[in-house]
């Protein structure tokens, strides 16, 4: 457990790792004391330092390879922010390692439990689900991350982009959408809803719980991105990716 003056210190150099694109070591390495809990203050104290809108929240390590690979065994969470949200382009040069995930975007319309939240309490809730690509970066060197130090750096989450279509959850089966990322016209990812923790109904059911332990709803209006459906993919200046849900429409994401 790190003391207090060592959480306000670790968030700086978080924000000046991304503010001045100079990566920094793994927060694991520079405090060796850190922990999962000190990790989320350090992400709060950052989201309530960047002074915007929070419009939802993101899963992370939400497969089953991941968490074996971190070494836990349940997901992590982020905050999306109202300037994350992107309108079709990236500036490469914004960011560190950018990567870009497929994911399922849940929208909800109305406020969902937090103690004891199940899937249909989640299905209730959202009004659709939309096509998304979430941009994922890291303020660590060379993406050699631990846990803590993914959940300090907002779950490695930078930005997101929603596709125009909307479907309301009861009209597919959320778990056997196939989705396929395109990068410059090639396939580059392809995989499934059901590789987030089998439905993503259920990532986005143990967020709710969750954030709840920190006294946070996920309310009407959210956008939740559960996990991806692929691999995480490495953006380079002049990529176009093209991600395609089978049954949910498509979202197109360029990096200048």
């Amino acid at each position: 457990m790190l003391t207090i003056q060592n959480r306000e210190a670790a968030a700086e150099l978080l924000r000046v790792a991304e503010r001045d694109r100079v990566p920094i070591k793994p927060l694991v390495e520079l405090y060796p004391d850190i922990d999962v809990v000190d990790a989320y203050e350090i992400q709060l104290l950052n989201v309530r330092h960047r002074n915007r809108d929070v419009i939802g929240h993101k899963v992370g390590l939400s497969s089953l390879a991941m968490q074996q690979m971190m070494g836990v065994d349940e997901p992590d969470y982020g905050h999306l922010l109202d300037d994350m949200q992107l309108a079709g382009t990236a500036d490469a040069s914004a960011y560190l390692y950018p990567r870009v995930e497929v994911e399922i975007a849940f929208l909800l319309a109305r406020d969902l439990p937090g103690e004891g939240c199940t899937v249909e309490d989640v299905l209730a809730a959202t009004e659709f689900v939309a096509p998304a690509i979430e941009l994922i970066d890291s303020r660590i060197i060379d993406w050699k991350i631990g846990l803590q130090d993914t959940i300090a750096d907002n779950a490695s989450s930078a930005g997101f982009m929603l596709g125009s279509e909307r479907v309301r959850p009861s009209e597919l089966d959320i778990g056997a959408v196939a989705a396929t990322l395109r990068r410059n016209g090639e396939i580059v990812a392809e995989g499934r809803g059901d590789a987030v923790l089998g439905d993503p109904a259920i990532a986005v059911a143990w967020l709710a719980e969750k954030v709840a332990s920190f006294g946070v709803r996920l309310l009407a209006g959210d956008i939740v991105l559960p996990g991806s459906c692929t691999r995480a993919i490495d953006a380079r200046p002049g990529d176009e990716f093209h991600a395609e849900f089978a049954g949910l429409g498509s979202v197109d994401l360029k990096f200048e």
